[in-house]
């Protein structure tokens, strides 16, 4: 593929930089240094699927994303999974370029890579989401997080406002089908952390306006974007701890997953150590050291997959150490 080429495709497969800002949006903006950093962590996805769409190789790309700033990196590893996945999807031959970049560079961020592969789910014609790898059969539940996001962050009026579900949407990546709008939920409650611009009271006040049934998840995804992604001061996420009630342990459990992600791919940042202290009652090292040593090395139940028995496992964990 010619230099000349790659340049026009990512020209025509990039969504435009203007997506990010929150006025464009129609996101709560609650001080300029939250949206200065919701709005960088946009850029930075944008940034990471641009390098993936027009790099000649993805060791080109690589060398490139990780020049980025480290809070920021994460997220640009989350758009070139989306970029890579995307045009997977679109290819009429080749569909290789995800699973090499899963297998490769973006094995270090493997979480946020699956999240970026949701991403494309949303922007791939259904009909072309068999040509989506997901290998990991625990992990692949983060595509349908990813999914989750994207609706919510761009569709918002319908997904967060309207609370609405899809009931015509068909999973294909197996397990139980119970679980798909629960995982979508998840990826729905980290957008709401965009979407009311990290301020813990309106977040928690848009949860608590949904079903019940929602609640846990919504909150737990929102606490894994408060972990990894930031804005908030340790006083607003003690207030959204308390806010949180009986969830209190999925919201451990989704922070202790978000250090896990940031300490595996070598980008702890200070806000990440804050959130942790507060919602885990330990370090981020101590968090991420939890939820690796209790990922479940089986396979799906019938009810619930592997993905879910982990998170409830880590949940049980802090309830045992008080945090509830």
């Amino acid at each position: 593929m010619s230099d000349r080429w790659r340049t026009l495709r990512r020209r025509i497969i990039t969504p435009d930089v203007s997506e990010t800002r929150l006025d464009v949006r129609g996101f709560h903006v609650k001080n300029q240094v939250a949206r200065d950093i919701l709005e960088t962590v946009g850029k930075s996805f944008l940034a990471g699927y641009a390098i993936a769409a027009e790099a000649k190789d993805q060791s080109i790309a690589e060398r490139r994303i990780d020049a980025l700033q480290p809070r920021f990196r994460g997220f640009a590893y989350e758009g070139a999974a989306m970029a890579y996945a995307v045009i997977d999807g679109l290819s009429l031959w080749r569909r290789d370029n995800s699973p090499r970049f899963l297998a490769g560079p973006g094995d270090r961020h493997i979480y946020m890579a699956y999240v970026g592969i949701g991403w494309a789910m949303a922007r791939v014609p259904r009909f072309r989401w068999q040509r989506l790898v997901l290998p990991d059969p625990t992990l692949r539940w983060l595509a349908l997080d990813g999914y989750g996001f994207h609706q919510a962050y761009f569709k918002t009026a319908r997904y967060v406002y309207d609370q609405y579900r899809d009931p015509s949407f068909t999973w294909h990546g197996g397990g139980p089908q119970s679980y798909v709008q629960r995982a979508i939920d998840q990826g729905i409650g980290r957008a709401m952390w965009f979407v009311y611009g990290t301020d813990a009271v309106r977040v928690a006040d848009a949860i608590d306006g949904f079903d019940p049934e929602r609640h846990q998840d919504l909150y737990s995804g929102a606490g894994l974007a408060a972990t990894y992604a930031g804005g908030a001061d340790e006083a607003e996420l003690q207030t959204f701890w308390q806010r949180a009630g009986e969830h209190r342990p999925f919201v451990a459990q989704a922070s202790a997953f978000a250090a896990e992600a940031r300490i595996r791919a070598g980008l702890l940042v200070p806000h990440t150590e804050v959130a942790t202290r507060v919602f885990c009652g330990m370090t981020a090292t101590a968090a991420a050291t939890l939820a690796e040593t209790t990922r479940p090395d089986g396979p799906d139940g019938d009810q619930l997959p592997a993905y879910e028995i982990w998170r409830q496992q880590v949940a049980r964990e802090f309830v045992a150490i008080g945090r509830n």
